[in-house]
């Protein structure tokens, strides 16, 4: 079984899940990694005394720290915040998954297929359609609206088939393109083609 962790890992790097389920022992930990899992428990405090202004709604009902698990994917993960609400212009019921990030910029395809996730794991447990989600930003206090599209629910299912055929065939997939990625990865000392 997959993480959502490891979904978003792999859609900015493959590599990660290929390190994180074939080689299973290594596992380094940044200083990025600590400050934002310490920010993200922090907020949840707060969120708790805010209004739901930042994402547009007047009226529904908070869930902190959410664990989901799909055995239709093959997928768990602990999402931040799930808003229950009818506040929607065709006033029925919708979840919205929200995830907290120690980030000031526009949340990258990593993070929307992360929110993708969330909120299919949330439509196969809890019943009811989740259209969009939202990443909170911590530093700006502000929050940014992904929708949920048929687009990005097929990528994800693409993502999930590409990562156990990495673990499967134990087969270490190419760098990302983008390699100022891998200044900041905790496995970047492992990769000696980059």
């Amino acid at each position: 079984m997959f993480t959502v962790t490891d979904l978003k890992q792999y859609t900015y790097c493959a590599r990660i899940v290929y390190y994180h389920h074939c080689l299973p022992d290594i596992r380094p930990v940044t200083y990025k990694m600590e400050a934002g899992s310490e920010a993200g428990m922090a907020e949840e405090m707060r969120e708790l005394r805010r209004s739901l202004r930042p994402y547009g709604l007047s009226r529904g009902e908070r869930h902190l720290d959410v664990w989901l698990e799909s055995e239709r994917w093959g997928l768990r993960g602990r999402v931040d915040l799930v808003i229950e609400t009818d506040d929607n212009p065709s006033g029925e019921l919708e979840l919205i998954p929200v995830d907290f990030k120690l980030s000031a910029r526009q949340p990258g395809e990593n993070v929307r297929m992360q929110l993708a996730a969330y909120g299919g794991m949330l439509e196969e447990s809890w019943g009811r359609p989740s259209r969009r989600g939202f990443i909170y930003f911590i530093p700006r206090r502000r929050a940014a609206e992904v929708p949920l599209t048929a687009e990005l629910r097929a990528r994800l299912e693409a993502s999930l088939e590409g990562m156990r055929a990495i673990v499967e065939r134990e087969h270490m997939p190419a760098a990302t393109r983008s390699r100022g990625r891998c200044e900041v990865c905790e496995f970047r000392r492992f990769c000696n083609d980059v």
